[in-house]
C-alpha cells in the first residue's frame, strides 16, 4: 500500500457535496454511517487523490483550504465558468464547495 495523506473536509449534505465534487471529476468511493439516520463519512477520488467528506460535528473546520494540483487546470475552469489566473508557480482557480471549503487548484508551470 502506498501511503497517502487525505484531508478530511467538513459538508452538511455529504450526497449535495458529491455530486459538487463530481463535477471536479471525483467519484464517490464508498458511504460509512453508523446507523441509518446518522452522520455520513464519504471517500470522492480522481485518480489517485482522494478526500473524505463528513457531515460529523468536529471533524473539520469550515473554511478549509486544499490544493489540487491537476494536468489540466483550463477544463476545470471552463466546467465552472471561471478564469484561470497566472501565477509564477503556475496557473490555477479557487473555487468554494457548497459548503464554504475552498479548493485552489492549480497547472504548474513547465
Amino acid at each position: 500500500m502506498d501511503e497517502q495523506v487525505i484531508p478530511i473536509l467538513r459538508v452538511a449534505d455529504a450526497a449535495a457535496a458529491v455530486r459538487w465534487y463530481q463535477r471536479l471529476g471525483f467519484s464517490q468511493q464508498w458511504e460509512h454511517r453508523f446507523e441509518p439516520g446518522l452522520p455520513a463519512f464519504v471517500e470522492v477520488a480522481r485518480g489517485q487523490v482522494s478526500l473524505f467528506l463528513s457531515e460529523h460535528t468536529g471533524d473539520a473546520r469550515p473554511d478549509t483550504l486544499v490544493y489540487l494540483r491537476v494536468s489540466d487546470v483550463d477544463a476545470i475552469a471552463a466546467e465552472f465558468g471561471v478564469q484561470p489566473e497566472r501565477a509564477p508557480w503556475g496557473r490555477e482557480i479557487e473555487l468554494r464547495d457548497p459548503d464554504g471549503n475552498r479548493l485552489r487548484i492549480g497547472t504548474p508551470a513547465e
